[in-house]
């Protein structure tokens, strides 16, 4: 059988008593040797005897309370109490020396709990004031945490809501499919338009999930009236520019209709007016075609095909100057190719408009060069021009907005709205290498 662990101050207290023993064995020995009577060598051994547990005793002493102190040091910080302090002694003392470093240690963790308390009310503080609604959910998706704005969305108080599950309040869609997405729904407390978002955290090792839900209505009717301004301004003044002539003109021919003695030449005034009401109208009718164009483009139906063949199919279109190639990888992404065929010749003609117009005087110097690459998991199609740039990108991806006086504005509005109904982006900016502009149209593979 094993033998049993003596404990600490047990073994403090038998090295104690067997330091002592040689000296109490020499005593015995050196007194019962001696002449004195035997009652007194009884007393005498009786005292050396005591005085041995006693001293074996008072360093058991010695060494346990200390630790017992640092125990309950020790005992107290770990339960948040750092008002107790241990006495500090002399210095150059190793008890001193521990005792000032627990001391230093609860005064550290004392700063750091108010700090930590401060930072959780203000947290608190921001949660319940913020408009957003927050929920935390544990590993069996109940409720750990609501802020007053999600009691509010649920129409629950956070007695009640605490511990309910996400099916219970409504939220279990929350907590499956994209992590970032709108809502459309009603919800106990409020009906409207919602951002949803949803992260994974982990609390003492285990999975939990934290959905923010955010009310879009009020955001999404502010852009719906800006955009509904917007598109009636630009509406209104074409419609003006084209309809103040047009009114002006059948005002003059009807006024020339009533007249008893018209001019010699009347037929060929009002040849011309019905000519300019036919251009003015012709205009009008191509602005609401590419109006309709702009607003009713069909999300993209995405098939594989060769990027080398589109691109060179769409150069040789291109016939007001040659179009210089550099071929590329050979991909075939999935796209829609009629889309995209139709942005790069909006791009290119836009390219070759620029170069043909700044070198008017030279068109042999007009350049305009084409070129794909693969970036990462993007694919980069860069057309580049020798023209004067870009004066300014403001107004580059307003719609109707053109600087050519047979222009719609809707070209570049057009080429990103494709881009973007890809995954992707289109990037204008002026070259750095040279004059001119470079388009780039940058497309997820």
């Amino acid at each position: 059988m094993a033998s049993k662990k003596l404990s600490h101050d047990r073994t403090v207290f038998v090295y104690a008593l067997a330091a002592g023993a040689p000296a109490v064995i020499l005593a015995f020995t050196l007194l019962w040797q001696s002449e004195t009577s035997t009652l007194n060598k009884g007393i005498l051994s009786a005292g050396v005897l005591l005085c041995w547990l006693g001293g074996a005793a008072a360093a058991r002493m010695r060494v346990v309370r200390p630790l017992q102190v640092l125990a309950n040091l020790l005992w107290a910080l770990r339960e948040g109490d750092f008002s107790l302090r241990a006495r500090e002694g002399k210095r150059n003392d190793p008890w001193s020396d521990v005792a000032t470093e627990i001391n230093s240690l609860g005064a550290t963790l004392h700063d750091q709990r108010l700090e930590v308390l401060e930072t959780s009310a203000l947290l608190s503080k921001i949660m319940e004031e913020i408009e957003v609604a927050i929920f935390a959910f544990d590993q069996d998706d109940h409720v750990l945490l609501a802020n007053r704005a999600a009691q509010d969305l649920v129409d629950l108080p956070n007695l009640r809501l605490l511990g309910q599950s996400a099916e219970q309040i409504g939220l279990s869609e929350c907590l499956i499919g994209k992590p970032t997405r709108m809502l459309e729904r009603t919800f106990p407390g409020k009906t409207g338009r919602w951002g949803m978002r949803r992260t994974g955290f982990r609390e003492r090792g285990l999975p939990h999930q934290l959905v923010v839900i955010s009310d879009l209505s009020r955001a999404l009717r502010e852009e719906e009236v800006k955009a509904w301004q917007r598109l009636v301004r630009v509406l209104g003044h074409e419609l003006n520019n084209s309809l103040a002539p047009i009114k002006s003109l059948a005002g003059s021919l009807h006024h020339i209709l009533r007249l008893d003695q018209r001019a010699p030449d009347w037929e060929a005034d009002m040849s011309s007016g019905l000519e300019i009401i036919e251009t003015r109208a012709d205009g009008l009718s191509k602005f609401m075609e590419a109006y309709a164009t702009l607003a009713k483009l069909p999300p993209p139906n995405l098939k594989p095909f060769a990027i080398a063949p589109l691109i060179k199919r769409i150069v040789i279109l291109e016939n007001r100057l040659p179009v210089n190639v550099t071929e590329g990888p050979s991909l075939s992404p999935h796209y829609d190719s009629a889309q995209i065929e139709q942005a790069l010749i909006n791009l290119l003609s836009n390219a070759a408009e620029a170069a043909l117009e700044t070198h008017a005087d030279d068109p042999s110097e007009a350049v305009v060069s084409i070129r794909w690459e693969k970036q990462r998991s993007n694919l980069d199609i860069i057309i580049e021009d020798n023209g004067s740039g870009l004066a300014s990108d403001a107004n580059l991806f307003v719609p109707f907005f053109t600087t050519k006086s047979e222009g719609t504005g809707i070209g570049l509005v057009l080429c990103r709205q494709i881009a973007e109904q890809h995954g992707g982006e289109l990037t204008l900016e002026n070259r750095t290498d040279a004059t001119g502009c470079r388009a780039t149209l940058s497309l997820p593979l």
